[in-house]
């Protein structure tokens, strides 16, 4: 670009586009609704970026990575680019392999809850994101609903089925409604919480702390109390 772009400015884009996508939607997400946010005309955003295509694609290349830095003006990616990247950051980045790896082994359910928080804190604003825009786009709704989320789900089942064999985890009356419970408590606290209406104001690793203590407390088995 010719003229010097102020230093916050992209950083602010970012920002604000990403919480336009998240409250309305990427399919009633208007470029002028972004600039409005930003506080300029709408014509200086298309400085940065070519069309709300190329702003979806930025914001989620940007999300939870502060130092990403796009090549300015930002171009319309190609059809199918961004899911394709979308799909790659969740084999890879998201690192859901690690945790369903995880989830194979014999580890205390304890720390499969802290594992999966973390990861899901850790990649919160590209989730919400992706679980905002996935109504809207259904490429990415196969990526994620139908792929990501229910192969996690799936396999905090097994996890769960074997703990149950294994005399670990409590008999539950279905393992696959546990295991939704499992993931959508820490998919509220970890993830989608930041966004609530009813903000609960609390520190970070009492929140932590409160759901692994919760999930643990209603899902591992007792053990029986040995007579005297």
């Amino acid at each position: 670009m010719s003229r010097t772009v102020p230093v916050d400015r992209i950083p602010r884009l970012v920002e604000c586009a990403t919480q336009t996508f998240i409250a309305n939607g990427y399919a009633q997400t208007r470029m002028e609704d972004v600039a409005e946010a930003l506080g300029v005309a709408k014509g200086t955003v298309y400085l940065y970026v070519e069309s709300k295509e190329a702003l979806f694609d930025l914001v989620m290349r940007a999300a939870d990575r502060p130092d990403h830095v796009p090549e300015l003006p930002v171009k319309t990616p190609r059809s199918g680019t961004t899911v394709a990247f979308i799909g790659k950051r969740l084999a890879d980045e998201h690192a859901l392999p690690m945790l369903t790896s995880a989830l194979a082994r014999n580890i205390e359910l304890a720390e499969v809850v802290e594992l999966m928080f973390d990861l899901l804190h850790r990649h919160r604003t590209a989730i919400k994101l992706l679980d905002r825009a996935a109504r809207d786009i259904p490429e990415l709704s196969r990526a994620w609903s139908g792929g990501a989320r229910r192969q996690l789900i799936e396999a905090v089942a097994r996890y769960l089925q074997r703990g149950i064999r294994d005399g670990l985890v409590r008999d539950v009356p279905d393992a696959a409604i546990a295991a939704r419970f499992v993931v959508e408590t820490c998919a509220f606290w970890a993830v989608h919480r930041h966004w609530d209406a009813v903000r609960i104001e609390v520190p970070e690793d009492k929140v932590r702390a409160s759901v692994i203590d919760l999930v643990v407390g209603a899902l591992v088995a007792k053990r029986k109390e040995q007579r005297s």
